[in-house]
């Protein structure tokens, strides 16, 4: 049986948290109208990827090294729901390498959860990419 994506869904607010609208803030990343600047806005915009379905957008933006082949977002059955960002280093366009501790909230069919993670970012030609987690709580 084929593969099925999840279509992406481009709501009105960002889910990132950032109170702006998804077209001004992660949306033109998403899009390609706009590069992120720095590893946090990265982060924020693979988030939403996950939270609209962008999973060509995920796949863009992983560190060649450590790109998986394919995604299946729809295979998880979560639905995120909130991102909190606890601790950044570097990462700012100044610097080549950032790290961003977060933690993510979700909903699935156990009910309410929460990802915390700490993440790599490098920049690579001027673009930030996700390399991997350093470690999960």
């Amino acid at each position: 049986m084929p593969r099925r994506s999840r279509k992406p869904v481009r709501p009105a607010k960002c889910p990132c948290g950032s109170g702006e609208t998804y077209a001004a803030c992660c949306g033109r990343f998403h899009t390609g109208a706009a590069a992120a600047p720095t590893a946090e806005a990265l982060m924020r915009s693979r988030y939403s990827a996950f939270a609209v379905g962008d999973e060509a957008y995920l796949l863009r933006t992983w560190h060649p090294d450590t790109r998986p082949d394919r995604l299946d977002l729809a295979a998880d059955g979560r639905t995120w729901t909130g991102l909190d960002i606890l601790d950044t280093t570097g990462g700012t366009p100044l610097h080549t390498t950032g790290t961003v501790r977060f933690r993510a909230s979700y909903t699935d069919a156990d009910g309410p959860g929460s990802q915390t993670e700490n993440s790599v970012f490098e920049r690579l030609g001027g673009a930030w990419f996700y390399v991997d987690a350093l470690g999960f709580e």
